[in-house]
């Protein structure tokens, strides 16, 4: 799970352009990172890709936190590998 946890916040760092080193497992996308709707979309295709995995869009952007988010990426990513 560290390792998925890790991913996400590189990947979110890279689309958000935020040092990783200032994002916290508990960080909300939008209430603490500043994503835009555009880019919460612009996060699921760069998970998507990060990962090798196909999300339900709905379902990928209900995920509000990191850690959540990470939960949500090893759940997807065992059902497709």
């Amino acid at each position: 799970m560290s390792d998925t946890l890790e991913r996400v916040k590189k990947v979110t760092s890279e689309v958000l352009k935020i040092d990783p080193a200032k994002i916290k497992d508990t960080d909300n996308f939008v209430k603490n990172l500043g994503a835009e709707s555009i880019q919460s979309i612009e996060l699921v295709a760069a998970f998507e890709e990060e990962f090798d995995i196909e999300m339900d869009e709905d379902a990928a952007l209900s995920v509000q936190t990191i850690d959540t988010a990470a939960e949500f990426i090893a759940k997807v990513v065992a059902e497709q590998h």
